[in-house]
């Protein structure tokens, strides 16, 4: 009698954690598909957010293409103090908002100024590169290096070169571009050149074609200074320079005469204007806890005003 008391006790014992397994593996899976749920519902929430911020951002697009078109049929000049140079403040939304902001992109020293269209070295491009690292307190010799990762041959600039055996040493190996880059961030590929280097010119440089001039209405002291040898005219008073750009164009050709000289102003009057043909637009659209970044080139001319290249996160 005592055995099957016993027996029974161990029976509902047994039954008693199985039933409590069976409770936690129910309560398991059922938060397991809450969780997948849940996470399912923000992914195509964010999905969503992002594919209208898109196209949102798409529109912004076509809103500065408009914009500037107008500015080519009432300005033949364009500098800081025209209406597209001013900042767009944050604009409300469905369910968010856009900022953004028009940037003349031929403001910026060109680097694929630093070969010909031949693809050979630019001597003029690799010492205005120059002189804008050394502006910049950055060692000049990267302005060798990165020629060579441009120009179509593969020998490297003396001293400071350097050509495929430098870049297919490298783990992964890769060879050089040679040829016209679309993007500034190619200097990356340079070994040793640094994220703080780059952080550092990011704001001064740009990636357009070949021949594409520099406006010096729109241009940082930095930049204009680098077209002559030593000088610093000006990019010791950025906020002065800031102040005579508030509604005119500065410095115009005779102020660059006067402070490069004559034989330097000959020199380099081949490759400045007081206009633009390529702008970036910049939107930056939020949505929620979505948030996205929309960067357009836009190319103006005669024709009209057209996006030659986008990209999204990052310029």
């Amino acid at each position: 009698m005592l055995a099957v008391t016993g027996m029974r006790r161990r029976q509902r014992g047994v039954a008693l954690i199985t039933a409590v397994l069976i409770v936690a593996l129910a309560t398991m899976l059922a938060t397991q598909i809450g969780f997948d749920s849940a996470l399912e519902q923000r992914r195509s929430s964010t999905m969503l957010f992002l594919d209208q911020g898109f196209l949102v951002g798409l529109g912004a697009e076509a809103w500065a293409a408009s914009f500037l078109k107008d500015d080519l049929a009432d300005s033949e000049q364009d500098h800081l103090g025209e209406r597209w140079a001013t900042p767009i403040p944050p604009i409300p939304i469905d369910g968010g908002v856009i900022e953004g902001a028009l940037e003349d992109m031929q403001a910026r020293f060109n680097v694929n100024q630093l070969v010909t269209a031949q693809g050979a070295v630019n001597a003029e491009g690799l010492r205005e590169f120059q002189n804008l690292l050394s502006a910049l307190e950055l060692e000049t010799k990267w302005a060798a290096i990165f020629a060579d990762w441009l120009d179509v041959d593969t020998q490297p600039t003396f001293p400071d070169g350097a050509e495929d055996d430098v870049y297919t040493s490298q783990t992964p190996p890769y060879r050089a571009a040679n040829g016209p880059v679309t993007s500034v961030s190619e200097l990356l590929s340079i070994p040793e050149f640094g994220l703080e280097r780059y952080q550092r010119l990011r704001p001064y440089i740009t990636a357009l074609p070949i021949g594409t001039k520099i406006n010096t209405c729109t241009a940082s002291g930095f930049v204009i200074d680098s077209l002559s040898d030593g000088t610093k005219e000006f990019s010791v008073d950025l906020e002065g320079l800031a102040r005579q750009r508030q509604e005119r164009c500065f410095p115009t050709p005779d102020d660059l005469k006067a402070a490069f000289g004559e034989e330097a102003f000959k020199r380099i009057s081949a490759r400045v204007e007081d206009k633009s043909n390529y702008f970036r637009r910049t939107a930056i659209v939020t949505i929620g806890t979505t948030q996205l970044s929309l960067y357009s080139l836009l190319q103006r001319d005669t024709t009209g005003v057209r996006p030659v290249l986008r990209s999204l996160g990052t310029d």
